[in-house]
């Protein structure tokens, strides 16, 4: 990621749907840019910075975002739609209702604030991190997973299903209420967790524990 001094400040306070001379942003910083109910399907964003920006109903369907960064992003209806991110970084950012399903997601770093209602579904995952944030109803379901951990973080009703889950360390989260926790072959979890866990993948599997 380049320093913001290499950068070219976006000139408005609103992002609509203007997209650079080839269809794309290189070496743009929007601080303070409400890109609310704009369209940027397909729209490539490189070595961008997103700074302290508002989100709200954006539509980003098929974007691409390579070598980027979302600082102290907010947003409710994000979509990001069989996006792809490499080499991004999301930091302090407060978002809610992100569907991001089909997406990609390769060398991402989710550090800090809460996302609300995060639908991977059907994502490919590859060396993603997540940080000491909160995330509520995360939807991995069908997701393919090579590389996914969560230090310090709080997952409130996370949801595995059907999905190939390689190198999944869930060992430095809170998890409350997950689901789908039988599909999580491989993964690695805490001695604390296996036990409090122990409840959920009975149900799954059909046990009854008897008192």
């Amino acid at each position: 990621m380049s320093p913001a001094a290499d950068q070219t400040m976006f000139p408005h306070p609103v992002l609509r749907g203007d997209a650079g001379p080839d269809g794309g942003f290189d070496l743009v910083r929007f601080e303070g840019t409400d890109l609310s109910r704009g369209h940027l399907e397909g729209i490539s964003f490189l070595e961008c910075a997103l700074v302290g920006c508002t989100l709200d109903d954006v539509h980003l369907e098929s974007s691409r975002w390579s070598e980027c960064t979302w600082d102290r992003v907010g947003g409710v209806g994000v979509v990001l739609a069989s996006a792809s991110l490499a080499d991004v970084t999301i930091d302090g950012c407060r978002l809610a209702a992100v569907s991001a399903w089909g997406s990609t997601w390769r060398d991402v770093t989710v550090r800090g604030g809460k996302i609300d209602f995060l639908d991977l579904r059907g994502a490919t995952l590859k060396d993603v991190q997540f940080v000491d944030c909160v995330v509520t109803e995360l939807d991995l379901g069908e997701s393919t997973v090579a590389g996914l951990s969560f230090d310090g973080c709080t997952l409130v009703e996370p949801q595995f299903s059907r999905g190939s889950y390689a190198a999944v360390d869930l060992s430095g989260a809170t998890l409350r209420s997950p689901r789908g926790v039988a599909s999580l072959k491989g993964a690695t979890v805490s001695r604390v967790q296996l036990i409090e866990l122990a409840e959920h993948l009975a149900v799954e599997l059909g046990i009854h524990v008897a008192d």
